[in-house]
C-alpha cells in the first residue's frame, strides 16, 4: 500500500543533534560483549527512544475508533446563492480542500471492518472562511432524539462491562426501551447494514441545519451525498467471510483505490424547507430520528465531492484529525434539534481531551486563516501565542475587525423545563412505511434474519420483548421473527 522513500536525509535526535546510526552505549563487564554491560542515563538516543515509545498512542475514540481517511475537493455544481451566503457556495466551480473519515461505531481500532454497524461520515470542508465539518453517517437517521441517552445508548452497542464481549441482550434490552429509534434499527438491520466497500455509501447530515443569508433570510435543510458509482453491500455470510480473511478490508479498499486512481465521487443534494411549513408540518421536524419524505421535500443537487489524495501518514493526517457539527461557516446555522445541540458540545470537548488543549492548531484541523487571540497558552502551543497581542476584548491597542453575523436565530419564548422524549404511533409510521419497502423490493426475508441472528444470541426475556416491539410496527414482522428465533433454537 504505501512506498519507501530512498531520499538519504540526515538522522538527529528530537532536538536535532546529528546523530550516528541507532546503537545503545554501555559500560561493558570485562573485556568483551559476552558478560553484557550497563545501560547508560547519558545514552540521550536511547532514553529519548525508549521514552517516547510508550507515549506514541493518543486516548483512543470512545466511538468511531476504526476509520479509513482521504483527502479531495467539493467542486459546486449548482448555484444556491438565493438561499446561503456561505463562501465556499458562492459561485458554480469553486472547488475547497476536503478531509474525509469514515468509520464503525462500535468497534475498536483493531476492529473487523465489515460489521453490521452505523458508518460514521465526518468530513471537513477547509473553507476560505474558516472550516466547515459535516458529522452524520451513512444511516439517514438515529437511534435517540433525547442527549442525555447519548452515552448510554453507544454503551449498550459496546462492550458488556463484565464479559468484555459484545452483548446482544443489552442492544436489544436497550432499544426495547427506547423504542423512538425503530426506525434507525430498520436502518441499520436491512440492506444497507454492511457496506462492501465505504466508496459506495451514502453520507447524511441526518440533523436539520439552516442556509441563510445576512439580510436574516434563511431555510431550513438537511444534508445528503449519494455515491455515484452506487450503493454496494455485502450480505451477514459474505461480511463474515472477509471480517476473517481482511479485518482492514474498507481501509484497504479506499487506499488502494485511489492510490490506483479510482476516485471515488459524491454528489451533494440538500433538502429544503420554508420556515413557515416548520410550524406546521405533521412532525417535529428537528427529529433526527425521522426523515423528511423526499416527495415532500425532493433532493437538489448542489456539488460533487472526490477523494483523490491519500494521507501522508495515518496518524498525523487521520488520528489526530477532529471534527464537530459546531465547526460552521457563515451562512450555514444549527436548528433547534437538541441532539445536535449537544453534540455542538461533546465533540469539541471529546477532542480537547484526546488530542489536547490545542487540537485547532494541528495541521490538519488548523483553517486556512485563523486569529483567535483570546484563546491563548495551554499545553502543545504551536502557533506563537499570538505574541504581544493583547488577550483580552475591546482592546484599544489592536482593534479587530468582524465577520458577519451568524445565520438568524430562531425566536426562542419559553420557560425552562425537564422535557422527555416520548414514544408516540408516529415513531412507527417511518419503519412502517421503510417495511412495506422491503417487502416490495424483495428484501424482507433478510431482514428477518438479520434480526433473527443477532437478537437469538440474547436471553429469552429479551427476545420476547424485541418481539413484542416489532408488533408496534407491524404484527406480521413479530410473527416472522418469532417463528424465525423458533427455528434457530430448533437447530442447535
Amino acid at each position: 500500500m504505501g512506498s519507501i522513500s530512498t531520499n538519504r536525509p540526515l538522522y538527529t535526535l528530537a532536538e536535532g543533534r546529528p546523530i550516528a546510526d541507532p546503537t545503545t552505549q554501555t559500560a561493558l563487564r570485562g573485556s568483551t560483549q559476552r558478560g553484557g554491560g550497563l545501560a547508560l542515563l547519558s545514552d540521550t538516543q536511547l532514553i529519548e527512544t525508549l521514552a517516547h515509545y510508550p507515549r506514541e498512542r493518543i486516548p483512543e475514540r470512545v466511538v468511531h475508533a476504526k476509520a479509513a481517511g482521504a483527502f479531495g475537493e467539493f467542486e459546486v455544481t449548482h448555484d444556491i446563492t438565493d438561499i446561503t451566503s456561505a463562501d465556499f457556495l458562492s459561485e458554480v466551480g469553486k472547488k475547497t480542500k476536503v478531509l474525509m473519515r469514515i468509520s464503525t461505531v462500535g468497534g475498536e481500532k483493531g476492529s473487523a471492518d465489515t460489521v453490521r454497524d452505523v458508518r460514521g461520515w465526518a468530513m471537513k470542508l477547509f473553507t476560505d472562511e474558516g472550516n466547515w465539518d459535516l458529522v452524520g453517517n451513512d444511516l439517514p437517521v438515529f437511534f435517540i432524539r433525547d442527549p442525555i441517552k447519548f452515552p448510554s445508548l453507544n454503551r449498550s452497542h459496546k462492550k458488556h462491562p463484565q464479559t468484555n464481549i459484545p452483548d446482544a441482550s443489552m442492544f436489544w434490552d436497550y432499544h426495547n426501551m427506547n423504542l423512538e429509534g425503530m426506525h434507525a434499527i430498520f436502518q441499520l438491520f436491512g440492506q444497507r447494514g454492511i457496506p462492501a466497500s465505504l466508496r459506495n455509501i451514502n453520507g447524511f447530515g441526518i440533523h436539520t441545519y439552516k442556509l441563510g443569508k445576512p439580510d436574516g433570510s434563511f431555510k431550513y435543510v438537511k444534508f445528503h451525498f449519494k455515491p455515484d458509482a452506487g450503493i454496494k453491500t455485502f450480505t451477514e455470510a459474505e461480511a463474515a467471510k472477509i471480517a476473517g480473511e481482511d479485518p482492514d478490508h474498507h481501509v484497504r479498499d479506499l487506499y488502494e483505490a485511489i492510490a490506483a486512481g479510482n476516485f471515488p465521487t459524491w454528489t451533494m443534494s440538500i433538502q429544503v424547507m420554508d420556515l413557515k411549513d416548520a410550524e406546521t408540518y405533521r412532525f417535529n421536524i428537528f427529529d433526527p430520528t425521522k426523515t423528511w419524505p423526499l416527495k415532500d421535500y425532493p433532493l437538489q443537487a448542489v456539488g460533487k465531492l472526490t477523494l483523490n489524495k491519500n494521507p501522508d501518514n495515518y496518524f498525523a493526517d487521520v488520528e489526530q484529525a477532529a471534527f464537530s457539527p459546531s465547526t460552521l461557516v457563515p451562512g450555514i446555522g444549527p436548528s433547534a434539534d437538541l441532539l445536535l445541540q449537544a453534540r455542538m458540545f461533546s465533540y469539541p470537548d471529546a477532542a480537547r481531551y484526546r488530542v489536547g488543549t490545542n487540537y485547532q492548531q494541528l495541521p490538519v484541523n488548523k483553517a486556512k486563516y485563523v486569529y483567535s487571540p483570546f484563546q491563548r497558552d495551554g499545553a502543545g502551543t504551536i502557533n506563537g501565542n499570538y505574541g504581544a497581542d493583547p488577550s483580552y476584548v475591546r482592546s484599544t491597542a489592536k482593534p479587530l475587525n468582524y465577520g458577519p453575523m451568524e445565520v438568524a436565530h430562531d425566536k426562542w419564548v419559553g420557560e425552562v423545563t425537564a422535557w422527555t422524549s416520548e414514544v408516540t404511533d408516529e415513531d412507527f409510521v417511518q419503519p412502517r412505511e421503510l417495511w412495506t419497502m422491503f417487502k416490495e423490493q424483495g428484501a424482507d426475508e433478510e431482514f428477518i434474519t438479520n434480526v433473527a441472528g443477532n437478537l437469538s444470541k440474547a436471553t429469552k426475556d429479551v427476545q420476547a420483548a424485541t418481539v413484542r416491539s416489532f408488533a408496534l410496527v407491524d404484527e406480521e414482522i413479530s410473527q416472522r421473527l418469532e417463528k424465525a428465533l423458533k427455528e434457530r433454537a430448533a437447530a442447535k
